[in-house]
Formats: structure tokens, sequence, C-alpha cells
């Protein structure tokens, strides 16, 4: 048995490593195109990138990263990938300007900048959830604004918005946004891109800074928290004209560099204060330049409490549903989930908030019992306790919630059902079930093109059981792929392929590793089926002895291909 385990663990990290190459591959090309390293993929030409052009974007980014040039995807890259950034691209321009950047290791122009020096701006929104008030925000933002009217020849003056004017009031507007908010550059949620500011100039945006308002922002304050006068002065940055830099230190790098200390005290660095000269010119401290208004205190550094989910519980399983909407799958657990794209890849490895997202849920929703999007009209219904809502998009539909007895479900004994543990539809047949203390129902919701809720069809509930090889008890049932039922329990899932329900034997594979980009464990013990201890998830423990003696050669050649034994071994 010993032996067995050891085989199914070399065999589990050789495949989860594999598996995952190709995904992060993938992600990093994704990665280097959106932030310029790459040019995008042309549509019309169907012009690939070269294996050639992928490494050399690499090596640009490490080097503007300042990270070792090795020019391979490496856990550095990865890591400097995914921190926290601005949404803005490191290299602007063409193919021309791409090759000027990878010499240059100075404070970068855009190109562009504001022909007048007296500059007005405006806050059209404030933080929904925020240890930082209203008044302080508008103190940290004049003080962000301060740092480039200290070194160059710029004069700011704020205009308080009002109902009567003009929402593109000021030349530098600025607001707390989330997700899509209709400037063609969405928010990701939690982490990953910060904000964004757009370059001077003639357009309707020209000048317009905007906060991902999915953030924790905060003045002073570390862990899971942003800085927002950190963020802020790079931002502005942007609105006078300024690209990123590859200097360290300098405040306009991509990535976010944490708090930056008493904002009423910050100079910014030489590669800044001359980069913002170029454009504007010095300003000369005997030159008059008008008071700053007059605002309280700072407040002093603070951390805040951050109830985001930690990375362990990303990765350790138990969710409370799993659910395929739009070529998505979504996995809620608690008040958060995460999203995982068709490529495999994570929207973002920090999760958003629920009812952020889904507009029409109570507040403080902390637990989604089932999910599934209706094929037919693409509606998506959520059941939380006894009680479901359907939503058009991601509002909630009026009249709802509605009670759950509108689906009429009994158990085998005659009780109501008032809790749904998963549902799903069937790509086999195009039939709703919905499961509950391990029995399902099986629904024809489709009637004559409208949708109805009517009794589940005859003969139900049956046990679960009929599923053989999946657990009794689930947390959820998505389709994917091509059109195979996926069970979900635990940190584990089974793959029912091509409709079937009687397979001889299902192994279990882990979510964690396959859903949601999460390290392989260390082989220090033996895998265990979930719901049943004494039952090990290796499946050599059912094969005969040709298929483990045709396993222990398929061994052998991976470890002679990767140089970890030789042919005389």
């Amino acid at each position: 048995m010993e032996l067995d385990l050891l085989l199914w663990m070399i065999m589990l990290n050789f495949m989860g490593r594999a598996a995952a190459e190709p995904i992060q591959y993938s992600r990093a090309v994704d990665w280097l195109s959106r932030y310029g390293y790459l040019p995008p993929p042309d549509p019309r030409s169907s012009k690939l990138q070269t294996k050639e052009g992928i490494e050399q974007a690499i090596r640009v980014m490490q080097r503007f990263g300042g990270i070792q040039e090795t020019g391979l995807i490496d856990s550095e890259t990865l890591k400097l990938m995914s921190t926290p950034r601005c949404s803005l691209p490191d290299i602007v321009g063409g193919e021309d300007m791409r090759r000027r950047k990878r010499r240059r290791k100075r404070y970068a122009l855009s190109g562009l900048k504001w022909h007048k020096t007296d500059l007005t701006w405006s806050i059209h929104s404030y933080p929904t959830a925020s240890s930082v008030s209203r008044m302080e925000v508008n103190t940290l933002l004049t003080y962000a604004l301060k740092a480039w009217s200290d070194a160059a020849l710029l004069n700011f003056q704020q205009l308080q918005t009002d109902s009567s004017r003009s929402s593109a009031e000021g030349d530098i507007r600025v607001s707390f946004d989330s997700l899509l908010h209709n400037d063609g550059y969405p928010f990701d949620g939690p982490g990953g891109t910060l904000a964004h500011a757009f370059f001077p100039g003639m357009d309707e945006v020209s000048g317009d800074t905007h906060f991902d308002d999915h953030e924790t922002w905060t003045y002073g304050g570390g862990g899971s928290t942003t800085d927002l006068f950190t963020v802020a002065v790079h931002e502005f940055g942007h609105a006078l004209g300024l690209s990123h830099s590859s200097s360290d230190p300098s405040i306009m790098r991509p990535y976010y560099q944490g708090p930056v200390g008493d904002a009423s005290q910050f100079k910014l660095e030489l590669d800044d204060r001359l980069a913002i000269q170029q454009l504007y010119g010095a300003r000369d401290n005997a030159q008059p330049r008008p008071d700053p208004p007059l605002f309280p205190s700072l407040p002093p550094p603070r951390p805040t409490k951050h109830s985001e989910p930690s990375f362990n519980e990303r990765c350790q399983g138990g969710f409370d549903a799993v659910a395929n909407i739009r070529g998505e799958v979504f996995f809620f657990r608690g008040s958060h989930f995460w999203r995982t794209k068709r490529d495999g890849s994570l929207v973002s490895l920090r999760p958003a908030l629920i009812t952020n997202f889904w507009m029409g849920l109570p507040t403080g929703t902390n637990k989604v019992d089932a999910v599934y999007e209706r094929k037919s009209d693409s509606r998506i219904i959520f059941f939380i306790g006894s009680q479901y809502w359907v939503f058009k998009d991601t509002k909630a539909m009026s009249g709802y919630p509605r009670p759950l007895s509108d689906w009429k479900m009994r158990t085998q004994s005659g009780a109501v059902v008032d809790r749904v543990d998963a549902a799903f539809i069937w790509a086999h047949n195009g039939k709703t079930y919905l499961f509950s203390g391990g029995q399902f129902w099986r629904f024809e919701e489709s009637q004559n093109g409208e949708q109805v809720i009517k009794e589940p069809d005859s003969n139900y509930p049956r046990a679960n059981d009929l599923w053989a090889g999946m657990p009794t008890h689930i947390d959820d049932v998505i389709t994917w792929g091509k059109g195979d039922a996926y069970f979900f329990k635990d940190n584990f899932y089974w793959v029912l392929e091509n409709g079937g329900i009687n397979q001889e034997y299902v192994s279990p594979k882990s979510t964690a590793i396959d859903w949601l980009q999460c390290p392989a464990p260390p082989p220090t013990s033996s895998p265990q089926i979930p719901g049943d201890p004494n039952k090990c998830a290796c499946p050599f423990n059912r094969s005969s002895v040709s298929l483990r003696n045709n396993c222990l050669i398929l061994i052998a050649v991976i470890l002679i291909i990767n140089g970890l034994i030789s042919v005389n071994d």
C-alpha cells in the first residue's frame, strides 16, 4: 500500500504541474498583452505570438520590474504579475516605442500634457466601504496633488460638485467605481488592478481618475488594505502626463508599494521631480502660490479590520455553492465568491463580496446554498434557506424572493423541503435537478417557450446514491466541458462523463489544484475520500496487477525524461 501511495502521489504531482503550466503560460501572455509588453492579437490576420517574441517580452517585463532577467515565466515573475498594481500599460505606443522603452530606465512621458498650469479637480463619488471619511478623502487627494505642485509650476483648485452642475466639471475628475463603469477599462474586484487615470488631452475622459471601489481604502494601514494617498499620487501623475517608470525609487512604478508615511511631509523622488518639471517647469520656492485650503489634521496611520477570506480559505475547499454561469465557474463561500474563466484562470486571486456583485440579495448575506443558470432564458436562480431569487444578469427581478414551496418538493416521507443543497441543469437531457438531504428532484421548467415552475417529474424524489460513485451528500453540481456532470464535495470533485450515472469507478480530483490555482500539498499522508476516512482516494487500490505494472513503467519513463534516474539505474 505504501508503494501504491508513493506512485499515486508522484503521478498526481506530475500531472498537476503539467496541467498548471499551460494555464500559467496563457495567463502570462494575456498579462503581457494587457500591460503593453506584447502587441494585442490581430483578429484580421490571426497572427500568433512567436516563442521568441514572448520570451523577449518577458525579459522586458522583468527588466522593467527590477527582477532577474531570465526570459522564463518563473516563480518570481508570476509573483510580480500577481502584485496589485495600476491598470494602465507599462509600455505605451507601438513597436518603436516598445524598443525605446527597453533601453531607457529613467522617467517616462506619455507625450501629452495640459497646456495650462492652473488646473481644477473635483470628486464625483466616494468609497462605499472604507475607514476613511469623506473629509479625509478630500484631505488625502489634496495632498496627493500638492506633491506634484510642490515640484512643478502647477496650481490646483478643487471644485465642489453639485447636482445642478455637469458631471464633467473640472480638468481632473475623481470617482470610486467598481467592475464595469463605462470607460472601457473595467475593474476586477479586490486585489489585481487598483486604479487608473487618463492622460491629458481633449477627450471627454482626459484627466479622469478612477479608484476601484472594491478595494479596502485606508490611510497608512497595512495588511490587506490599500493606502489611498500612495495610489492617488501615482494616478495623478498619469492625469498630468507621466507614464510608468522603471526607476526605483519612483512613485510612478506600476506596482503597489504600500504606504509612504505622513502625507503632509511627502516629497517626490528625484526621478519623479525631473519628469514633472520637464512637462511644466520647475517650481521656484520664491514664487508666490495660492494658500492651500485649510483642512483638519490628517488621521494617524491605523490598520483596519479586513474580512476578506485568506488564501487558505480559497484552497481548503468546502464551498457553499458552485455554479456555471455564462461560461464561468463561480465558487461561493461565506459572503464572498471566486470566478474561474474558460481557460482555467481566476479572474482574481482575491474573492469578491457577493452582495456587491449580485444586486438584490439581502445585505449581510453570508451563505448561498445553491445557484444555477437557466439555459432557456439565461435567468440565474439563487437558493438561500427557504427562499429563492431570480436574477436577470446581476440584478434581482421584481417580486423576489419567493418561498421555496413554489417548487412543491416533498421528501419520500412527505415532509416539505425547506432548503436546497445543490442545483444544476444536466446537459444529458436539459432538465433541472435540485438536491436536498440525500435526495433529488427533477423538473421540466420550460413549457411552450415560457418559464414556469410546476411539480417535480413523477417518481421523484429519488435517493442520491442513484449517481453511483458520487458522494451521497454533495456541496453542488455543475455541467461543464462537453456536457459532463461535475460533483463537488469538500475539496474534491468527481466527473460523470457522457451522461452516465453508473460508471464503474470515478476517481476524486482536487478542486483547489485544478480550479483555484492552489499549490499541490506535500505528499505526507494518504489522501482520503471525503466522508469516509477508511477509504483511500488512490486509484491503485482498485487496479489489477497488470495496470499497476503499466503505471510503474509510466512512472519510470517520466523520471527518465525529467533526468531524475538514468537508464542504468
